[in-house]
């Protein structure tokens, strides 16, 4: 338990355990109309308690979801969503996603308070969206969906937009959360704005401790990257953010076959509010410099320099790179995320060249910056640090270029995903000036949303595929 000052007000950050693993139950799978409570209480009081400040706070809970960790706060109260943006200091233009526990929930939202008054019935949900429902909810989807006039929502969770994006986590704890507060949550990632999505209780409190008051600590988020949104209300419908569910998936439901990409991969510029979060500010950045190099298509990972070299690179890009990033007076701290095909061979030494980075990992072994990742790829190290070269005091291997820090993801598409944000973010906290990392083909699967968030974490993109 910490206390801190957020805002002028002192607020003590709790992170609370949730251990059970049966916490409530759909009436159907088939349906999704009704998620029901277990008989008894007892081991939800963590949940419990949420739920209630959640009814009577106007500060944010942190919670845990399939995709990401959430921030989430009641949707239809103003002065609530107002501390979401306050908490983590977001663009209030940045429309918020609305989570519900059932189809019950969700039909109330598309319900004018007239309409209700009235009699009428106009809480169908579009006839588009139900066979994407029926095959990926609960789960990382957000559909975009009319918003009534007026609308039982707070303003400040569409900024301003005639729609708002609605989706079913699958998390069984954020499920029965929802369902005791009693109120849809809105709930954009549980992170500082710009920076890394959280996917544990531990990096939401690095970034929020003071903040907020309370943070469900549900373990490690399964997905890694957030929803994906889909808008259906338009022809051709669009994927307006690639993420949990693939492009490729969609297609494969009636009246999706034509689907097509609506977002960008680098932040969309403009004075109007964007269509669903994370498309017009900078996101997922760490403090560090993030260089990107897109992949090439490869049936094999390659070895030793072999992995750094395949591409041509051009020095002068580099170069200017260093001139920019690294630190001039001191040996750079780099930091290295590697996917499918970059490769490490520690241990080797080039007694000529005696330019080595030291693998803060494996501090007995050297990593040779000529053989291993090519003299080319790290011109700019060389470059910065020629007065040093230079010194006649200087004796090879006395002094190393750079520390660095290694974090292979795996080769595996999902792993890749569920280990990205935590990659940067334990880099950022290492105290890395510049990180290095391996891109993925961006084709099916989750692929999309994963190169999607690096594109936008980026300062710069390294592609040799032209």
């Amino acid at each position: 338990m910490t206390s801190a000052q957020a805002n002028g007000n002192a607020v003590i950050t709790r992170v609370l355990p949730v251990t059970v693993s049966e916490v409530g139950h759909f009436n159907s799978r088939e349906t999704l109309e009704s998620w029901e409570l277990p008989k008894s209480l007892s081991g939800l009081q963590s949940i419990a308690e949420a739920a209630e400040y959640l009814r009577t706070e106007s500060i944010p809970v942190a919670f845990p979801t399939e995709t990401v960790y959430g921030l989430g706060a009641d949707a239809t109260r103003s002065d609530a969503v107002k501390g979401i943006y306050k908490a983590k200091g977001r663009p209030s233009d940045n429309p918020l996603i609305i989570h519900v526990c059932d189809l019950n929930m969700l039909r109330s939202l598309l319900s004018s308070t007239d309409s209700q008054t009235l009699g009428v019935d106009s809480t169908d949900i579009p006839d588009i969206y139900k066979p994407l429902i029926k095959r990926f909810w609960p789960g990382p989807l957000t559909i975009l969906l009319p918003n009534p006039s007026p609308s039982k929502l707070a303003p400040e969770v569409t900024a301003g937009l005639q729609t708002f994006g609605a989706r079913m986590p699958s998390s069984s704890l954020a499920l029965s959360l929802i369902r005791l507060a009693g109120v849809p949550l809105a709930a954009p990632s549980a992170n500082a704005s710009t920076k890394p999505s959280c996917t544990t209780a531990e990096h939401v409190f690095h970034d929020l401790n003071g903040r907020i008051e309370i943070i469900l600590d549900g373990g490690p988020c399964q997905v890694g990257v957030e929803s994906t949104v889909v808008d259906g209300m338009c022809d051709p419908p669009v994927v307006l953010r690639p993420g949990g569910i693939g492009i490729d998936e969609i297609r494969e439901c009636n009246g999706w076959e034509g689907v097509v990409k609506g977002y960008k991969d680098q932040s969309e510029i403009g004075d109007n509010a964007p269509r669903a979060p994370g498309m017009k500010y900078k996101h997922y950045s760490p403090r560090a410099k993030v260089i990107l190099y897109e992949a090439e298509a490869r049936s094999e990972p390659l070895l030793g320099d072999e992995a750094f070299s395949v591409r041509k690179a051009r020095v002068g890009e580099e170069k200017q790179i260093g001139d920019e990033i690294l630190p001039s007076d001191k040996p750079a701290m780099i930091g290295i995320i590697t996917t499918k095909h970059w490769v490490f061979r520690p241990g080797l030494e080039d007694q000529t060249a005696g330019y080595s980075i030291q693998l803060n990992e494996e501090a007995k072994d050297t990593i040779d910056t000529a053989q291993v990742l090519h003299s080319n790829e790290f011109m700019l190290y060389t470059s910065k640090h020629k007065p040093w070269i230079k010194d006649p005091g200087y004796q090879p291997k006395s002094w190393h270029l750079a520390n660095c820090i290694k974090i292979s993801l795996g080769s595996e598409i999902k792993d890749i995903a569920h280990g990205l944000f935590s990659a940067l973010r334990e880099l950022d906290q290492r105290g890395c000036d510049v990180i290095f990392v391996e891109g993925i083909q961006d084709e099916g699967d989750i692929a999309a949303a994963v190169m999607n968030r690096l594109r936008k974490a980026a300062v710069t993109v390294i592609d040799d595929r032209r």
